[in-house]
Parts: structure tokens; C-alpha cells; sequence
């Protein structure tokens, strides 16, 4: 009999509540209003800080010296990471590798790898790094207010010092938006983000893993398509992402809806009226406009993953199998969870052999246990195939990572199970 778990209220077959993929739906007061992620008990896309790793000593200013004019004025305390870069299959790099910060858009390097590929070093202290071009066309734009970056969001200048945080006193803010990656010719680095991080954090943010760059790897979280699009329609357009920020969601409607009359191809917009529809709690009209999206551009990875979201909450596990195929076939990297929901789906449709290569490749990719229930999944996994140990395994390393999940109880009752079955097997 396949285990379940009741939480909240909703029954999801194999007992996995999953979290939404991508950025939240808009939230509209009308239509139903926000629909609410269902718990997974745990974190859902943060960066787990690592275990069992001494912290840096910090240096704490003194409060005792003599007061002078800038007594006011706060010291940053440093913050340190460490970590190691390997390649996907758990190989050192051929070469050192750069780690570097990238804040709205902007890259710049911290410092480099040993041979093995570990790393640890104080960001902002720049490392004796010598930066590359890239990251000196990034530093000019900051000289134009108006300068954009690739994702066309205007670059601040702030107090006009260079750097993430610059000017900040707020600990939490230094980083704000501000990620880690490693970079190597050829490869495409994991981001962990750093929004939030203070001194005294555990450094240890585990492992970044590197992508061999492949010719059929193509998705992008940015339609190429939609920027073509003519002056009127991005004008629209770009009125309704302010009209979103804003919160007025027929004014957004109405200029999204603009958009593609002037640009039937705006993959973009199309998407942000899917967007629309599921904060009006109409997945249906959504998937609709996601549809229309992809039609514009295959390669658009936003809509595959929306209506991955959509196809698991109304248990549509086809569907959800064949969009979860199409997502990491366009991105096989990125994107740890769309493999987890593949495997979810195949699991309820009793493919155990595809639910288990799915839930390998998610536990592979997902170094920061951002998505721990694909333990549990494994384990489920392999109590269809018998492997009892295994399973009572897997589901103890679960509720290591969530010791107050929701489902704890209903977890250490199948390993008190479980645990019986196999000392009975003795």
C-alpha cells in the first residue's frame, strides 16, 4: 500500500507537499485572492547554511575608545565563506577557479580555488584578484544613473561607492540581491544567495557545482523573442511590470493585454497575463496564457515551470511528467526541483525506476538540501522496490534535515515499521 501523510488539510499521494517553482504568483484582492504554497515543512529555496564547521573569528569594534566624529558611523564586521567548486561528477576543477559576487548584474571576483577546488576568503576584501574585462564594463556602468542591467532594471548608484552593499550599516543589506558563483571557461556555476548573510553566519555554503555548457542546452528564464518586440509594446509592457509593483492588477492586465495586441509574440507578456490569472485563482485561464507564451518561444523556461506548479496541485501527473521533461531538457542544471516534480509524478504513475532516476538527479544538483523531500521521496522509492534498509536510511536523514517537519511523527512511525520488518527478517 503506497504511505501517505496528511497535512493542512491536502493529500498528496506518496505524502510529498511541494513548493512552487519560480517567482509567487501576484496577489489580487479579487477572484479568491492569493493562493498560499502548500508547507513543505522546511526551506524552499534558501541557501542552507552548512554543518559542522567552526565559524571565522571576528573582530568586534571596540565601544571604548575615545569618541570622535564618526563615532556614529558603524564598522562592517567581515564576512567570511568557504566551500568547494567540483564538477558535476564530484571531480576538483582542471584549474583554479575564480569565485565571484554578482550584484544587479555585475560580477566581481572574491578570490580563487586551491587545486582540490575549496575556497575560503572575506568577501569585499578583493583577494589580490586581478578582474577580468567583464567585470570592468559592469564598473562603468554605474558612472550613468540610467544604466540598466541584463535583466533591465536600473542600476542605483546609492551612496556612489563601488560594491555590493557599500554605504549599508545594516548587516543583512550589505548583499542584498547579491550572489556567489564560480567562474570557469566552458561551465555554468550554481548561484547561492547571499541577501541576508551576516558575520557571524556559518561560512560553510557546501558546494558549488560547475555545468559543462552543452550545444542542446538552450532555455532561457528570459524570452529572446520578447526582445524584439517595438517600442510601443515594450513601453506597455514595461507600464504593466509598474502597474504590478504597485499592485494594481487591472491596470497591469490592461497593459500586458496591450502588449500583445501590438506584439502578438510577446512571450513576456503573455506570461505575466498567466501570472495575473494565477493570483486571481484561475489556473486553468493561466495555463491558457502560458501556452500562448511558449508558442512564441519554446525556449522560454518561466511557463514550463509555472505550469509545473499548476499540473502537481491539480494531480495531473501526465502532464506533469511530460512539462517537467521539457523543462530539463532545455535546463538540465538549474533547476534541482523540476526534477523532483518529475519524480513525484512518475512515483504516482508507478514508473519507480524513472521516480528514482529523477530523485537522484534532483539530490545530486540540490547541494543545498533546499528541497529535502526528495529524501523522503527515495525512501518511498525504495520501499516499493524492498530495499528496507535503504528506505529506513533515507527517511532518517530526512528528519535529520527536518526535525520539525509536520510529518515527523508520521515518518518515525514508518522506520519504527520498517526497522521491525527488517529485524523480523533477521
Amino acid at each position: 500500500m503506497t504511505p501517505r501523510v496528511w497535512v493542512t488539510g491536502t493529500m498528496i499521494a506518496a505524502g510529498l507537499l511541494l513548493p512552487f517553482l519560480g517567482r509567487g504568483v501576484y496577489g489580487q484582492t479579487k477572484g479568491g485572492g492569493t493562493p498560499t504554497p502548500p508547507s513543505t515543512g522546511g526551506t524552499t529555496g534558501t541557501t542552507t547554511p552548512g554543518r559542522g564547521t567552526t565559524t571565522p573569528g571576528t573582530t568586534t569594534p571596540s565601544n571604548t575608545n575615545t569618541p570622535t566624529q564618526n563615532q556614529n558611523q558603524s564598522i562592517p564586521q567581515p564576512i567570511f565563506v568557504s566551500g568547494r567548486v567540483t564538477l558535476e561528477d564530484g571531480t576538483a576543477p582542471p584549474e583554479p577557479v575564480i569565485i565571484q559576487t554578482v550584484c544587479n548584474g555585475m560580477p566581481h571576483g572574491e578570490g580563487y580555488t586551491d587545486p582540490k577546488g575549496y575556497f575560503g576568503l572575506e568577501l569585499g576584501s578583493r583577494n589580490s584578484v586581478v578582474q577580468d574585462a567583464s567585470e570592468i564594463s559592469s564598473f562603468s556602468q554605474i558612472a550613468n544613473p540610467l544604466a540598466s542591467s541584463t535583466s533591465g532594471n536600473a542600476l542605483s548608484t546609492g551612496s556612489g561607492n563601488l560594491g555590493p552593499g557599500m554605504g549599508a550599516n545594516d548587516p543583512e543589506r550589505r548583499y542584498l540581491g547579491c550572489d556567489l558563483q564560480a567562474k570557469l571557461v566552458g561551465y555554468r556555476s550554481q548561484q547561492i544567495p547571499l541577501t541576508g548573510r551576516r558575520p557571524l553566519d556559518d561560512p560553510n555554503i557546501g558546494t558549488i557545482l560547475l555545468h559543462r555548457i552543452g550545444k542542446n542546452e538552450d532555455g532561457q528564464m528570459v524570452s529572446a523573442v520578447s526582445l524584439a518586440a517595438p517600442k510601443d509594446a515594450k513601453k506597455a509592457y514595461e507600464k504593466g511590470m509598474e502597474a504590478v509593483k504597485k499592485k494594481k492588477w487591472d491596470d497591469a492586465e490592461k497593459n500586458f493585454e496591450k502588449a500583445v495586441e501590438v506584439y502578438p509574440k510577446y512571450a513576456a507578456a503573455w506570461y505575466e497575463l498567466g501570472m495575473l490569472q494565477m493570483g486571481q485563482s484561475k489556473p486553468d485561464m493561466a495555463t491558457s496564457y502560458f501556452k500562448r507564451a511558449l508558442e512564441c518561444d519554446a525556449k522560454y523556461l518561466q511557463p514550463y515551470l509555472q505550469m509545473a506548479v499548476i499540473h502537481l496541485m491539480a494531480k495531473r501527473w501526465q502532464e506533469l511528467v511530460e512539462v517537467t521533461e521539457k523543462t530539463v531538457r532545455l535546463d538540465p542544471f538549474d533547476y534541482p526541483q523540476a526534477f523532483f516534480f518529475n519524480s513525484v509524478a512518475n512515483y504516482n504513475l508507478h514508473n519507480y525506476d524513472e521516480a528514482e532516476k529523477s530523485a537522484l538527479e534532483a539530490e545530486r544538483l540540490d547541494t543545498r538540501h533546499a528541497f529535502p523531500r526528495v529524501i523522503y521521496l527515495l525512501g518511498l522509492v525504495d520501499i516499493q522496490k524492498q530495499r528496507y534498509e535503504d528506505a529506513s536510511k533515507r527517511f532518517k536523514a530526512y528528519l535529520k534535515l527536518e526535525p520539525t517537519t509536520d510529518d515527523a511523527a508520521t515518518v518515525r512511525s514508518q522506520i519504527e515499521a520498517i526497522d521491525k520488518i527488517t529485524a523480523t527478517a533477521k
